[in-house]
This record gives structure tokens, C-alpha cells and sequence, in this order.
């Protein structure tokens, strides 16, 4: 906060406590960092099944927001060459955005997903990273 004061255009805070993180950002620390939810994401990237390029935990982890890439061709996954309406995801969960080359793809209801798209998933519950990994398993079939 001194820092601010002193004339520092952007503050990053380093905090112990995630729970501080909302609270720091919400006034004149500009970003916040925790190192324990950082590392909590690195291990929750490497642990899940799809290929998951990294993982938020959210709601002080009962939420999450993962970004995974998507794998293979129309035959062998769930999800290339299908509209996101086409696509059964679990209650609370929602696709976001899809990264496709250097472009960001604010998703709607129309946008077809194709292979090596980076997919930015939300979920309210994270009780349901089972069902979105299967999804975006390569090679799963339909």
C-alpha cells in the first residue's frame, strides 16, 4: 500500500493466506499472489486425466476454471467438430472461451470446437471434473 502511495502505478502483494487475496485486489493492491494457490493449481494440472494445461481452484476450492486441450478428430472425441449447445456438460458448468491458434473465442451456443483448441472451462461445483475429463479425453468415442 506504500508503495501506492508513493506514486507506483501497479502493487503486487505477496499473501500467505488465500483467503486475503479478494480483499487485497478489491483495494489498492492491483494483484495478489498465493503461493499455495499456485501450487494447488500445478498439482491439480497434473493429476487430471484430459490434457490439462492449468487449473484455477475458485470459491476457496469448491469451484474450479481449467483450460485443457482438445484432442483428436470428430470419430474419436466428444467434443471436436461439435457446437458447445451439442455438448452435455454437467450442471454448473460452462465453456467460457476457446483459444485457437493467437485468437481468443468468446464461446456461444454456435461455436464448434476443433482439434488442438484450447478449451477455458468454468465449474460452480468441482464434483464434476470427472465428467468434463471424460469429455475431453482424446480418444473416447461418442
Amino acid at each position: 500500500m506504500l508503495a501506492k502511495r508513493l506514486g507506483a502505478k501497479k502493487v503486487m502483494a505477496l499473501i500467505n493466506k488465500p483467503s486475503y487475496g479478494e480483499l487485497m485486489e478489491s483495494g489498492t493492491i492491483d494483484i495478489a499472489i498465493s503461493p499455495q494457490t499456485i501450487t494447488i493449481g500445478s498439482l491439480l494440472a497434473h493429476v487430471r486425466r484430459a490434457d490439462v494445461v492449468r487449473v484455477h481452484s475458485l470459491r476457496r476450492g469448491a469451484a474450479e476454471a481449467l483450460e485443457t486441450i482438445v484432442h483428436g478428430d470428430e470419430k474419436s472425441s466428444r467434443v471436436v467438430g461439435r457446437r458447445i449447445e451439442d455438448i452435455k456438460l454437467p450442471a454448473g458448468a460452462a465453456i467460457g472461451a476457446i483459444a485457437r491458434g493467437d485468437q481468443v473465442i468468446m464461446a456461444h451456443h454456435d461455436t464448434v470446437i476443433a482439434a488442438d483448441d484450447h478449451v477455458i472451462i468454468f465449474m460452480s461445483d468441482r464434483r464434476h471434473v470427472e465428467q468434463i475429463e471424460r469429455l475431453f479425453v482424446g480418444g473416447s468415442g461418442r
